[in-house]
């Protein structure tokens, strides 16, 4: 009776585990491009500020309604981890400025592509940094999706800069957060907090020299703005959850929904460009993402 009830309560785990992981990689895929799609009128770097000011305020507000202002205070008196995470912000501000400007020039389908490779970066990261070791499967997947890559570079005659710079710049993000020893809500807010003197600073100049885009009579707009600091901090937290609830095989196989949603928003809703070399060096990628998840599905269950 005893494991019976057990298995209820893992099953009902497992099930809110996935509401919230597709909950997360929805607002990824979807909810945040279009949101940035409509403010397009708005200049990159003022978009950038208020998401880190408003997400700040955002993660405060539940540092406060979750009473973890001791963790947050106790985090913040470790030195080590304040500079750990203050490199970790940096790395966030990065992604999230090439982010915000890709989806507003009309690179959509790149920032899919950056957000499908950056799996495979991770792995190269844990080799590098971490000293993990590759199996056949999975040197054969970054084998594939590095070609998958080259293809765009050589057809195009540029590298896709904006898909790998998502991709390190997120990898690199993920790789400095698993060896800082803090809880997600309260490593976000401190990072939030970090970024946004800089952000204030920045957004107090603007409107001192007249460009600020807020407070011109568009109340749309201004809430679009505050609602920066929603769309950031929610699928955040969400993701938390589902990684807490589910096996990382299972988040590692949902995670895929987002940049699908991304690719699917570039081409069929905004008109970005989408050819067969395209469709080649996506399915190579695919192809790999298909091995190395496998590989690790293959590990998770212990063979």
């Amino acid at each position: 009776m005893v494991g019976s009830e057990q298995d209820a309560v893992e099953a009902r785990r497992a099930s809110s585990g996935v509401l919230y992981a597709l909950a997360a990689f929805f607002m990824w895929g979807l909810a945040v491009p279009l949101h940035f799609k409509l403010l397009t009128s708005v200049p990159t770097l003022q978009i950038l500020a208020h998401r880190i000011v408003w997400a700040s305020v955002f993660a405060l507000g539940l540092i406060a309604a979750f009473r973890q202002g001791d963790k947050l205070a106790e985090a913040f008196a470790s030195r080590q981890r304040v500079l750990l995470l203050s490199v970790s912000a940096g790395l966030i501000a990065i992604n999230w400025l090439i982010y915000i400007w890709a989806v507003n020039s009309g690179h959509l389908v790149q920032t899919s592509l950056g957000y499908f490779i950056n799996p495979l970066i991770n792995v190269v990261l844990g080799v590098l940094f971490l000293r993990e070791r590759l199996n056949p499967m999975q040197i054969a997947a970054c084998l594939l999706a590095g070609i998958g890559v080259l293809t765009l570079a050589v057809a195009s005659g540029e590298m896709p800069w904006v898909a790998l710079a998502l991709a390190c710049s997120f990898g690199c993000y993920g790789l400095v957060r698993k060896i800082v020893p803090v809880a997600p809500l309260i490593g976000f807010c401190i990072e939030s907090l970090l970024l946004a003197p800089l952000a204030l600073g920045y957004l107090v100049l603007t409107f001192v020299d007249g460009t600020s885009v807020m407070f011109r009579g568009d109340v749309g707009l201004d809430l679009l703005l505050v609602l920066t600091g929603l769309s950031t901090a929610a699928p955040l937290i969400w993701f938390a959850a589902a990684a807490q609830r589910l096996k990382l095989s299972t988040v590692g196989l949902l995670q895929y929904l987002a940049p699908s949603g991304q690719l699917a928003l570039g081409v069929l809703v905004y008109g970005e460009a989408f050819g067969w070399i395209d469709a080649i060096a996506f399915g190579l990628i695919w192809i790999a993402l298909a091995i190395y998840t496998f590989s690790a599905l293959r590990t998770a269950s212990g063979r």
